[in-house]
């Protein structure tokens, strides 16, 4: 561990209630140094961060499978970056890292090999004005009687299903064009968040939460169960209720961070091992949360987004990284590393959310530094945030924190000097 990182976490140890970067309150800190590939590690458990400790900026509000909270790029951007400084994430999903970083005045750049994300992302950074955005919702022609070339009777009532086609209709005829533009590009990123959920602001029937979409037999069986049928939904009204709320929290400076995050930001969709377009040394700051083996499958969980933005759903599974062995994983994420090495500045670091997967019978962060150790990396911490932390001699295997990307541990890398 770097001097000056370790000075900062033993003084975490010791430092008063409100000392602590976005600490609420005094949290207890277990801190221990382990041994893992020949290379002394600490790990640091503590409250590092809570869900309630600030409210999120409300731009973050965009539902995605497998994301992690905004507190927690939060945490790391605030220590280990300035003004101006490009913050990277090479598994952008819906964007949260870019987001928080553009609104602390960063600058940006995302990578995802599923063009959803960029669809997602991009849009929130170059906010139009609402007046414009309301306008244009207003003024897009819909046709009536018009129906899906799939069958999706069983997630929209019929007029419903007209509205979702002549918006696809309208954003892929701009598209097509060349015309689309700032506008249109908010508008799909709102619908495409809007498709399917569990509540009256969705566009659809209830389903499960709008992380993901189910199966068209999956949702009759859940119509059945639950005695329910499509009932219409405007269209219109819900996107532009749902602009008002992510619009809602933004203070003029953040607004202004956006924007201008927006006129340098990249977003790349492609392999995060080949990211050329990234010159060396760029980057100051990486913070992300990889695929998890086989445990999320990102494109059958977004074939109704990929429909809507006429997206080819089986090539985009065949590119994502979805290893099934512990081994194959290693390989990809092996190369990836050499890839953050080849662009992270000198004393610039990475923090990589790994989680637990299996049930916890696999920690991903004793395979995962070695591979930073081998791409060139120091290996500065692993860090645990527990919200509900007891000292206890099993600390490791804290059973309070769940699989998956809930269990918030991150493995910190600096590359040298």
């Amino acid at each position: 561990m770097s001097t000056n990182l370790q000075t900062e976490f033993d003084s975490d140890l010791t430092m008063d209630e409100g000392d602590l970067l976005d600490r609420p309150r005094k949290a207890e800190l277990f801190s221990e140094v382990i041994t893992i590939s020949g290379c002394p590690v600490r790990r640091v458990v503590g409250e590092f961060w809570t869900a309630g400790q600030r409210q999120a900026s409300s731009i973050h509000e965009v539902s995605y499978r497998a994301c992690f909270k905004p507190q927690l790029p939060a945490y790391f951007i605030k220590r280990f970056t300035s003004i101006s400084d490009i913050v990277y994430d090479p598994f952008s999903g819906r964007g949260t890292t870019i987001i928080e970083a553009a609104l602390q005045g960063r600058r940006v750049i995302a990578n995802d090999i599923n063009p959803l994300s960029a669809i997602l992302a991009r849009p929130r950074l170059a906010i139009p004005e609402f007046a414009d955005i309301a306008d244009r919702i207003k003024t897009i022609p819909y046709r009536t009687n018009l129906r899906a070339d799939i069958d999706l009777s069983m997630f929209y009532e019929l007029a419903t299903e007209s509205e979702i086609v002549s918006l696809r209709s309208y954003l892929k005829s701009r598209r097509d064009a060349g015309l689309e533009d700032q506008v249109d590009s908010w508008i799909r990123m709102i619908a495409t968040n809007r498709l399917t959920g569990h509540s009256p602001g969705f566009f659809s029937v209830y389903t499960f939460p709008p992380n993901q979409a189910v199966s068209a037999a999956s949702q009759i069986k859940i119509n059945r169960q639950r005695g329910q049928k499509p009932e219409y939904r405007n269209t219109k009204a819900i996107m532009l209720k749902k602009t008002r709320q992510l619009l809602a929290g933004l203070t003029a400076r953040e607004l202004e961070n956006l924007r201008i995050a927006a006129k340098s930001a990249i977003f790349l969709t492609g392999s995060a091992t080949k990211t050329d377009a990234i010159p060396n040394e760029a980057v100051s700051l990486t913070v992300t949360s990889p695929p998890f083996l086989d445990i999320v499958q990102y494109a059958e969980d977004n074939w109704l987004r990929c429909w809507f933005n006429d997206l080819p759903t089986e090539e985009i599974a065949s590119q994502i990284t979805m290893a099934k062995t512990l081994e194959a994983w290693c390989e990809t994420m092996g190369r990836v590393y050499y890839e953050l090495f080849r662009i992270t500045r000198g004393g610039g670091f990475v923090a990589f959310e790994v989680g637990e997967v299996r049930k916890g019978r696999v920690k991903l962060e004793e395979h995962v530094i070695p591979l930073g150790l081998r791409a060139g990396f120091n290996s500065e911490a692993v860090l645990i945030n527990d919200q509900k932390f007891t000292k206890t001699a099993n600390i490791w295997g804290i059973s309070n924190n769940k699989a998956g990307t809930n269990s918030n541990r991150i493995v910190v890398f600096r590359k040298p000097v």
